[in-house]
């Protein structure tokens, strides 16, 4: 059986995409990785974010609708989204983060420091403190490269069924169970990046909108991994897509038993495949069957641009 190495992207829906922006490159001091289009609508964008070259286990996508319904975080769904950053930085965040009006909450998390918070449009983040994660050499707008988010930590799902949850983490994606802390389950890969995995079990079901995770990825390091996940989600019965080529990795989707959608993703072919580490994010990037498009999307999709804010 193949062992996921964590998480490789999580992909959330939002509203303003100069909002959007504006908070995790010029707040959180992420960088932006990619311009590009949803496959399945492509007069929205699909924006990318991640540490200086876009490794796995760094990247949150987003899908941004101007005017959309507002979402409801609840079972079926990511709860909360963890980021690592280096010992003896919350205080910095902290500061940070209030300093552009964002209400924090600092708690002691399974024995790690953490700053609980939302972003503009609903999300729940964290940040929490962890040692020996790999370093984000990028540096944006106030934060340097000893503050910078290093990646996921991992996520909490909010699971309609966190038992049979579990065992999906467990017999098919590898994890190990960690320990408990009331009532939420810890399961932890080997990886260096995502390799955290919380479950615990929501009052009510979520709704799909704005300020709601769509999905979360784990990543399958090559093609016979990703051979090897598929078979073994539908040996578990989950109904599973074919490989799906979303151009910087190939997909595959299911919906586990507690109603979270999950995508396992290869972290080939990457973010440079048609972008230098240093051109990343400054092109608008269409998949192949709507390059003929580029003329009307470019009018239509509303400018965007990283920019430095202040508080």
């Amino acid at each position: 059986m193949p062992i996921t190495q964590g998480v490789h992207h999580i992909t959330a829906i939002v509203d303003d995409p100069q909002e959007n922006m504006d908070f995790y490159a010029g707040v959180l001091g992420l960088k932006f990785l990619k311009k590009t289009v949803n496959f399945d609508d492509p007069t929205t964008y699909h924006l990318y974010f991640g540490n200086a070259e876009g490794d796995p286990g760094t990247a949150i996508t987003f899908f941004p609708w101007p005017g959309a319904q507002k979402g409801v975080i609840g079972n079926g769904q990511v709860g909360i989204t963890y980021y690592a950053i280096a010992p003896n930085t919350s205080d910095f965040w902290e500061k940070r983060l209030h300093a552009f009006g964002v209400k924090v909450t600092r708690k002691t998390w399974f024995d790690e420091t953490a700053l609980f918070f939302t972003d503009p449009h609903g999300l729940k983040l964290a940040l929490i403190e962890r040692d020996n994660m790999p370093i984000n050499t990028y540096a944006f707008n106030g934060v340097s490269s000893r503050e910078a988010i290093r990646g996921f930590i991992g996520a909490e799902l909010y699971s309609a069924h966190p038992d049979a949850t579990s065992i999906v983490l467990t017999d098919l994606l590898g994890y190990e169970y960690a320990s408990s802390n009331n009532g939420t389950k810890r399961f932890k890969s080997a990886g260096p990046l995502g390799s955290t995995i919380d479950v615990s079990k929501a009052p009510s079901f979520g709704a799909m909108g704005v300020g709601t995770v769509h999905h979360i990825a784990f990543r399958a390091e090559h093609s016979d991994a990703h051979e090897g996940f598929r078979s073994a989600a539908r040996n578990h019965g989950f109904r599973v897509t074919p490989f799906i080529d979303r151009d910087y990795f190939y997909s595959i989707y299911f919906r586990e038993s507690g109603g979270v959608l999950f995508e396992i993703a290869t972290d080939e072919p990457g973010f440079t495949v048609d972008e230098s580490i240093d051109e990343l994010g400054c092109a608008l990037k269409l998949p192949k069957q709507h390059e003929h498009l580029r003329s009307h999307l470019e009018k239509q999709l509303p400018a965007i641009r990283v920019r430095e804010v202040k508080p």
